[in-house]
Protein backbone atom coordinates (compact mmCIF):
# COMPACT_ATOMS: atom_id res chain seq x y z
CA UNK A 1 0.00 0.00 0.00
CA UNK A 2 2.69 2.21 1.05
CA UNK A 3 4.25 2.03 -2.69
CA UNK A 4 0.75 3.19 -4.14
CA UNK A 5 0.88 5.91 -2.00
CA UNK A 6 4.67 6.61 -3.27
CA UNK A 7 3.74 5.89 -6.97
CA UNK A 8 0.61 8.01 -7.24
CA UNK A 9 1.40 11.17 -5.18
CA UNK A 10 5.32 10.87 -6.70
CA UNK A 11 3.30 11.31 -10.37
CA UNK A 12 0.75 14.16 -9.26
CA UNK A 13 3.96 16.45 -8.11
CA UNK A 14 6.49 15.41 -11.01
CA UNK A 15 3.21 16.67 -13.50
CA UNK A 16 2.79 19.60 -11.26
CA UNK A 17 6.80 20.43 -10.65
CA UNK A 18 6.60 20.58 -14.68
CA UNK A 19 4.10 22.26 -15.08
CA UNK A 20 4.51 25.22 -12.83
CA UNK A 21 8.60 25.00 -13.78
CA UNK A 22 7.29 25.73 -17.44
CA UNK A 23 4.09 28.70 -16.92
CA UNK A 24 6.84 30.57 -14.94
CA UNK A 25 9.35 30.19 -17.46
CA UNK A 26 7.04 31.28 -20.38
CA UNK A 27 5.55 34.11 -18.05
CA UNK A 28 8.89 35.18 -17.32
CA UNK A 29 10.14 34.83 -20.70
CA UNK A 30 8.20 35.76 -23.25
CA UNK A 31 5.57 38.59 -23.87
CA UNK A 32 2.14 38.77 -24.69
CA UNK A 33 2.72 40.31 -28.11
CA UNK A 34 6.00 38.30 -28.90
CA UNK A 35 5.12 35.88 -31.88
CA UNK A 36 4.55 32.05 -31.34
CA UNK A 37 7.88 30.16 -31.92
CA UNK A 38 7.99 26.68 -33.59
CA UNK A 39 8.81 23.61 -31.48
CA UNK A 40 7.86 21.38 -33.76
CA UNK A 41 8.34 22.08 -37.62
CA UNK A 42 5.58 24.64 -38.34
CA UNK A 43 2.81 22.47 -36.52
CA UNK A 44 3.51 22.62 -33.01
CA UNK A 45 4.02 26.04 -31.59
CA UNK A 46 4.81 27.82 -28.38
CA UNK A 47 2.37 30.71 -28.18
CA UNK A 48 1.63 32.38 -24.63
CA UNK A 49 -1.27 33.55 -23.69
CA UNK A 50 -3.56 33.48 -20.34
CA UNK A 51 -7.31 32.94 -19.96
CA UNK A 52 -9.55 33.07 -16.87
CA UNK A 53 -11.20 29.83 -17.29
CA UNK A 54 -11.05 25.58 -17.12
CA UNK A 55 -8.80 23.95 -19.36
CA UNK A 56 -8.55 24.92 -23.12
CA UNK A 57 -9.84 28.13 -22.01
CA UNK A 58 -13.21 27.52 -21.74
CA UNK A 59 -15.48 29.72 -19.11
CA UNK A 60 -17.73 28.68 -16.58
CA UNK A 61 -20.16 32.05 -17.00
CA UNK A 62 -18.34 35.59 -16.93
CA UNK A 63 -17.20 38.65 -14.44
CA UNK A 64 -16.05 37.80 -10.81
CA UNK A 65 -19.25 35.46 -9.86
CA UNK A 66 -17.92 33.11 -12.48
CA UNK A 67 -14.30 32.85 -12.12
CA UNK A 68 -14.85 32.57 -8.18
CA UNK A 69 -17.31 29.52 -8.59
CA UNK A 70 -14.83 27.77 -11.09
CA UNK A 71 -12.14 28.62 -8.48
CA UNK A 72 -14.23 26.90 -5.78
CA UNK A 73 -15.43 23.42 -8.28
CA UNK A 74 -11.65 23.09 -9.22
CA UNK A 75 -11.25 22.74 -4.98
CA UNK A 76 -14.09 20.83 -4.40
CA UNK A 77 -12.86 18.45 -7.47
CA UNK A 78 -9.35 18.41 -5.98
CA UNK A 79 -10.78 17.15 -2.75
CA UNK A 80 -12.78 14.61 -3.85
CA UNK A 81 -10.73 13.16 -6.27
CA UNK A 82 -7.73 12.84 -3.67
CA UNK A 83 -10.63 11.35 -1.29
CA UNK A 84 -11.66 9.01 -3.78
CA UNK A 85 -7.72 7.84 -4.90
CA UNK A 86 -7.07 7.09 -1.57
CA UNK A 87 -10.06 4.82 -0.90
CA UNK A 88 -8.54 3.11 -4.60
CA UNK A 89 -5.65 3.11 -2.81
CA UNK A 90 -6.95 0.92 0.24
CA UNK A 91 -8.77 -1.05 -2.13
CA UNK A 92 -5.89 -2.35 -3.86
CA UNK A 93 -6.81 -0.65 -7.32
CA UNK A 94 -4.01 -1.41 -9.67
CA UNK A 95 -1.17 1.39 -10.31
CA UNK A 96 -1.70 2.40 -13.53
CA UNK A 97 -5.60 3.43 -12.41
CA UNK A 98 -3.74 5.39 -9.50
CA UNK A 99 -1.24 6.99 -12.14
CA UNK A 100 -4.04 7.63 -14.39
CA UNK A 101 -6.27 9.24 -11.58
CA UNK A 102 -3.52 11.28 -10.21
CA UNK A 103 -2.96 12.68 -13.43
CA UNK A 104 -6.41 14.14 -13.34
CA UNK A 105 -5.51 15.50 -9.81
CA UNK A 106 -2.36 17.12 -10.47
CA UNK A 107 -3.76 19.08 -14.31
CA UNK A 108 -6.78 20.59 -11.84
CA UNK A 109 -4.40 21.18 -9.11
CA UNK A 110 -2.04 22.80 -11.57
CA UNK A 111 -4.28 25.29 -12.81
CA UNK A 112 -6.05 25.75 -9.78
CA UNK A 113 -2.21 27.12 -8.78
CA UNK A 114 -2.37 29.81 -10.92
CA UNK A 115 -5.57 30.94 -9.73
CA UNK A 116 -4.45 31.19 -6.17
CA UNK A 117 -1.47 32.36 -6.34
CA UNK A 118 -0.23 34.34 -9.86
CA UNK A 119 -1.42 37.56 -8.84
CA UNK A 120 0.72 37.87 -5.75
CA UNK A 121 3.25 36.40 -7.73
CA UNK A 122 3.59 38.13 -10.71
CA UNK A 123 1.81 41.06 -9.35
CA UNK A 124 3.79 43.67 -10.95
CA UNK A 125 3.14 42.12 -14.31
CA UNK A 126 -0.66 43.33 -14.16
CA UNK A 127 -1.74 45.79 -16.96
CA UNK A 128 -4.78 46.63 -17.93
CA UNK A 129 -4.10 47.18 -21.61
CA UNK A 130 -2.78 43.92 -22.00
CA UNK A 131 -6.10 41.63 -23.44
CA UNK A 132 -5.42 38.84 -20.85
CA UNK A 133 -6.36 40.97 -18.47
CA UNK A 134 -9.50 42.87 -19.95
CA UNK A 135 -12.89 41.49 -19.40
CA UNK A 136 -16.09 43.09 -20.52
CA UNK A 137 -19.09 43.22 -18.26
CA UNK A 138 -16.73 43.03 -14.62
CA UNK A 139 -17.57 46.18 -13.46
CA UNK A 140 -14.08 46.67 -12.23
CA UNK A 141 -12.66 50.16 -14.78
CA UNK A 142 -8.66 50.88 -14.87
CA UNK A 143 -6.82 53.45 -17.20
CA UNK A 144 -5.00 52.17 -19.97
CA UNK A 145 -2.31 54.39 -21.51
CA UNK A 146 -0.68 53.79 -24.55
CA UNK A 147 1.18 55.91 -27.23
CA UNK A 148 -0.04 59.14 -25.15
CA UNK A 149 -3.80 58.37 -25.68
CA UNK A 150 -5.83 57.03 -22.26
CA UNK A 151 -8.84 55.14 -22.07
CA UNK A 152 -11.33 53.44 -20.08
CA UNK A 153 -11.51 49.60 -19.84
CA UNK A 154 -13.10 46.85 -17.73
CA UNK A 155 -10.28 44.31 -16.52
CA UNK A 156 -10.48 41.11 -14.63
CA UNK A 157 -10.63 41.32 -10.61
CA UNK A 158 -7.63 39.98 -8.93
CA UNK A 159 -6.09 37.76 -5.90
CA UNK A 160 -6.50 35.00 -4.42
CA UNK A 161 -8.31 32.75 -6.49
CA UNK A 162 -8.86 35.23 -9.53
CA UNK A 163 -5.59 34.60 -11.30
CA UNK A 164 -5.48 33.53 -15.15
CA UNK A 165 -3.88 30.46 -16.56
CA UNK A 166 -1.15 30.18 -18.28
CA UNK A 167 -1.22 28.15 -21.42
CA UNK A 168 1.48 27.95 -24.48
CA UNK A 169 1.26 25.00 -26.38
CA UNK A 170 -0.88 24.76 -29.52
CA UNK A 171 -1.10 22.50 -32.47
CA UNK A 172 -0.94 24.82 -35.77
CA UNK A 173 -2.56 22.43 -38.33
CA UNK A 174 -5.32 22.14 -40.52
CA UNK A 175 -7.86 19.95 -41.77
CA UNK A 176 -7.69 19.15 -45.82
CA UNK A 177 -9.88 21.13 -47.85
CA UNK A 178 -12.17 18.14 -49.00
CA UNK A 179 -13.00 17.32 -45.43
CA UNK A 180 -16.83 18.38 -45.31
CA UNK A 181 -17.62 21.03 -43.02
CA UNK A 182 -14.56 21.13 -41.25
CA UNK A 183 -11.71 21.68 -44.32
CA UNK A 184 -9.35 24.57 -43.47
CA UNK A 185 -10.55 24.94 -40.39
CA UNK A 186 -7.76 24.26 -37.55
CA UNK A 187 -7.88 20.36 -36.47
CA UNK A 188 -7.79 21.32 -32.74
CA UNK A 189 -7.26 25.67 -32.10
CA UNK A 190 -7.48 25.71 -28.42
CA UNK A 191 -3.47 27.07 -26.72
CA UNK A 192 -3.40 24.12 -23.53
CA UNK A 193 -0.81 23.55 -20.95
CA UNK A 194 0.82 20.58 -19.12
CA UNK A 195 -1.81 20.23 -17.04
CA UNK A 196 -4.74 20.40 -19.61
CA UNK A 197 -2.66 17.82 -21.25
CA UNK A 198 -2.95 15.75 -17.85
CA UNK A 199 -6.15 16.29 -17.17
CA UNK A 200 -7.03 15.17 -21.06
CA UNK A 201 -4.87 11.75 -21.38
CA UNK A 202 -6.38 10.60 -17.88
CA UNK A 203 -10.04 10.79 -18.94
CA UNK A 204 -9.03 9.78 -22.76
CA UNK A 205 -7.17 6.91 -20.46
CA UNK A 206 -10.27 6.70 -18.26
CA UNK A 207 -12.77 5.91 -21.47
CA UNK A 208 -10.48 3.69 -23.16
CA UNK A 209 -9.91 0.92 -20.26
CA UNK A 210 -13.00 1.37 -18.35
CA UNK A 211 -14.32 -2.21 -18.83
CA UNK A 212 -10.49 -2.99 -17.26
CA UNK A 213 -10.68 -0.29 -14.77
CA UNK A 214 -14.35 -0.84 -13.98
CA UNK A 215 -15.37 -4.48 -14.19
CA UNK A 216 -18.60 -5.97 -13.34
CA UNK A 217 -19.61 -6.82 -10.07
CA UNK A 218 -18.95 -10.47 -10.80
CA UNK A 219 -15.27 -9.81 -11.21
CA UNK A 220 -14.67 -6.94 -8.62
CA UNK A 221 -15.88 -3.47 -7.81
CA UNK A 222 -12.12 -2.07 -8.74
CA UNK A 223 -9.37 -2.49 -10.07
CA UNK A 224 -6.76 -4.93 -9.15
CA UNK A 225 -3.30 -4.84 -9.38
CA UNK A 226 -1.82 -7.84 -11.71
CA UNK A 227 1.74 -8.00 -10.31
Amino acid sequence: MKKRYLITFGVVLLVLIIDQAVKIWVKTSFDYNDPSVDLIGDWFKLNFVENQGMAFGATLGGGMWGKLLLSIFRIIAIFAITYYIVKQIRKNASVEFLVVTGLILAGAAGNLIDSMFYDFAFKDMFDPCIPFNQLEGSGNVMECSYYGYTEEVEVRHRGFLFGNVVDMFQFDATWPSWVPWLGGSQVFPAIWNVADAAISIGVVMVLLRQKVYFPGKKRSSTPKNDG
